[in-house]
């Protein structure tokens, strides 16, 4: 079933309801609906670097105009790093980890105790967007979401030409 630009609108937007989410959610994609995603998302931005995968709500994998390099940018435009490697690294962090700072998002007595669990909170660092929030141990590494094989999403799942890139 395909879906209007709308309702792809809608679902970007959060507007959409439960039964037309779960719908689009659960059944085989329409082949067109990555690319609209993609245009809509790219209508929302200030820049003209092309978008080449989202990586949440507000951050991106974005090839560069001018050089074709893959970079992780922020919808503000702030570039946090080139695609492979893990932007948490390149982010503004703040470590709740001190029962004080728990308790200003935790009431007291229900947040997690902080020497055994942090949590760490990863900022743009020029428009302060909210990207991505981590429960470790303290002394656990900077956990990497996910590396994405974007030639093989293109080429075998939504069957598009791999955008051009330096570092192919």
């Amino acid at each position: 079933m395909a879906y209007t630009r709308a309702k792809i609108a809608d679902l970007v937007d959060g507007k959409i309801d439960q039964e037309t989410l779960h719908q689009m959610l659960s059944t085989p994609k329409d082949p067109e609906r990555f690319a609209t995603y993609i245009e809509i998302l790219q209508e929302r931005v200030s820049w003209d670097d092309r978008i080449i995968l989202p990586l949440g709500p507000k951050l991106y994998i974005v090839q560069l105009k001018t050089s074709k390099e893959w970079v992780v940018r922020c919808e503000c435009g702030h570039n946090f790093c080139n695609w492979k490697e893990n932007w948490k690294l390149f982010a503004r962090i703040h470590v709740r980890d001190t029962q004080p700072k728990l308790e200003e998002i935790y009431p007291r007595l229900m947040a997690q105790t902080s020497t055994w669990q942090v949590l760490r909170e990863y900022y743009c660092s020029e428009c302060a967007t909210l990207h991505d929030v981590e429960a470790p141990t303290p002394w656990y590494p900077v956990i990497r979401d996910f590396e994405p094989d974007v030639d093989t999403f293109y080429k075998d799942w939504v069957g598009l030409k791999v955008p051009e890139r330096t570092d192919a």
